[in-house]
């Protein structure tokens, strides 16, 4: 049990963990702390957090559990102002979706030897961002990723481990660099396409009747472009060689799709688009056997 959790960012992913754990009754005290006192109010008035401060050095007084669920730009700043009070025996953790940068910081602030730093990522979430999005079942049977490093405290890995369970996440472990290539792929490149897509359709001069026309596939294809810009800015930063590489893929694969309709090759685009079906229908079958 955790007697008192920090939280830097109690947004949606901070947020949901603060209330799945207290509905399993696995922490005594949850303080927030950001540099937005009413949005901190916020989330005390909706029973998120115990408590509050601006000051970060405060926060971590006496702390047992540290969350940064901060923007990656801001991870750097954040931790050069928790290291001169973290507590020798708390344990530090993060919900980025990228690991190398953080991890990089870490051990630039805290030293190569740190070994109280447990690097996560929860892969969950919701186009709405915010303190007001936060649900307590957002975690349930959701994949968490720990990336601990080869000199990382197993007893602290545990810890941030045995948290997460109690939100009702499954666990797995997963090497930096894996991690990062995968959620590009996964995650970061839809997102991009996504932003790009309606950045697109913005700047044609018949926007205003394609948005006015627009149906279901257009809703559902965007919904994530929908998400906190400041977030996905820093993940594209933070994570640049590994999303630059799926984009260039990606920009491959689509000039074959132009190349097949430009030369009205219907039976390859077919094939293709069947193979693409085929392998989108298992996903969603796997996804759906495995809750």
């Amino acid at each position: 049990m955790i007697n008192k959790l920090v939280i830097f960012g109690v947004g949606l992913i901070g947020g949901s963990l603060a209330l799945a754990l207290r509905e399993a009754h696995f922490c005594k005290t949850v303080v927030g702390c950001s540099r937005n006192a009413v949005h901190l109010q916020k989330a005390v008035d909706l029973g998120v957090i115990d408590s509050f401060t601006l000051d970060p050095a405060e926060a971590v007084r006496d702390a047992d559990m540290v969350l940064l669920a901060v923007p990656m730009g801001a991870m750097g700043h954040l931790l050069q102002q928790i290291k001169p009070v973290l507590p020798a025996d708390a344990i530090l953790t993060d919900a980025g979706s990228t690991k190398g940068s953080v991890v990089a910081e870490v051990e630039q602030v805290f030293g190569a030897d740190f070994s109280r730093f447990v690097p996560g990522h929860p892969i969950a979430g919701r186009e709405k961002s915010g303190v007001e999005a936060a649900i307590p079942d957002l975690y349930i049977d959701r994949r968490v990723i720990l990336t601990p490093l080869p000199h990382t405290d197993p007893q602290a890995t545990a810890k941030v481990e045995a948290m997460w369970k109690a939100t009702g996440a499954l666990l797995e472990r997963m090497p930096v660099a894996l991690h990062d290539q995968v959620l590009a792929a996964t995650s970061h490149l839809p997102h991009v396409l996504a932003f790009a897509l309606v950045d697109t359709l913005l700047n044609m001069p018949q926007r205003e009747d394609i948005l006015r026309y627009a149906a279901g596939g257009f809703r559902d294809f965007t919904r994530i472009a929908s998400s906190d810009p400041v977030m996905w800015r820093d993940i594209c930063l933070t994570n640049k060689t590994a999303i630059l590489d799926v984009i260039a893929a990606f920009q491959h694969n689509l000039g074959e799709f132009a190349a097949m309709i430009d030369a009205q090759d219907g039976e390859a685009l077919h094939n293709r688009m069947a193979k693409a079906k085929q392998a989108r229908d298992n996903y969603v079958i796997a996804v759906g056997s495995t809750g």
